[in-house]
């Protein structure tokens, strides 16, 4: 379990206030999709993603991209707890979807261009701190969806 300073709180607490999910969420999910093309092979029912413009503009993928960033809300209202929350998501993905998890590690490596965007809005209260708690919130996640796995 993660004990989460005060500051880190506040920290991830004022970054998902200001948080475009319409905005950042496509991009980092896109960014995924194109950068590491073999993961649309789990996306197989989203229709033809055989281009970035194609995966850009597909409404599922598009619908998808955005769940993955409110799926990152439910981490934050539950940073106490982030292992269990995800339990059902994880155990979805590893026995139903049979999603490789390194593949959410893949997304999180995509989350910096997220992480621009955020910067960008937050302007110089996005410090070294605040970048360095939300890093640490993202390989939380990842560790807690890839649990079903080990």
């Amino acid at each position: 379990m993660v004990v989460w300073t005060d500051q880190e709180r506040a920290c991830i607490q004022d970054i998902f206030s200001k948080l475009n999910y319409e905005d950042a969420g496509p991009k980092a999910l896109h960014r995924a999709l194109v950068v590491y093309p073999w993961t649309q092979r789990y996306f197989a029912s989203f229709g033809k993603l055989y281009n970035a413009e194609a995966i850009m503009f597909n409404p599922k993928v598009a619908a998808h991209r955005v769940v993955v960033l409110h799926g990152l809300d439910r981490a934050m209202k539950n940073m106490d707890d982030i292992k269990n929350t995800y339990a059902e998501l994880s155990v979805l993905h590893s026995e139903k979807l049979h999603v490789d998890p390194d593949n959410f590690r893949l997304l999180a490596d995509c989350l910096p261009i997220c992480s621009i965007v955020i910067a960008a809005t937050m302007g110089t209260s996005f410090t070294a701190d605040v970048q360095a708690a939300w890093q640490n919130f993202l390989a939380v996640v990842v560790s807690a969806l890839r649990r079903q796995y080990h």
